[in-house]
């Protein structure tokens, strides 16, 4: 569960990550950037989970007005948690 994404997989996620909003878009590219070496199934889980939500819900977490438990959508799971704290983090 915990395996890396292949380039198909990875890349079917890239284009699901897509958004509306320029903001939550700046936020997917930076995580993209970090990580897309390294993203794993149970991320990628986490991250379309996130992907569900509107634009503005998904810019709200990414901006620490709302926790992933105020939206009833999502589903408040470890993986949302993982992914949602690598998108908020800032580089070094």
């Amino acid at each position: 569960m915990n395996e890396r994404l292949g380039e198909r997989e990875l890349s079917k996620l890239r284009w699901r990550c897509r958004r509306g909003l320029l903001e939550n878009d700046l936020f997917i590219e930076r995580f993209f950037r970090r990580f897309e070496e390294t993203i794993t199934t149970r991320q990628a889980e986490g991250l379309n989970a996130l992907m569900d939500l509107a634009d503005n819900d998904l810019l709200d977490l990414l901006l620490r007005r709302k926790e992933p438990q105020d939206l009833a959508e999502l589903n408040d799971r470890p993986e949302v948690r993982e992914v949602l704290e690598q998108m908020r983090r800032r580089p070094n």
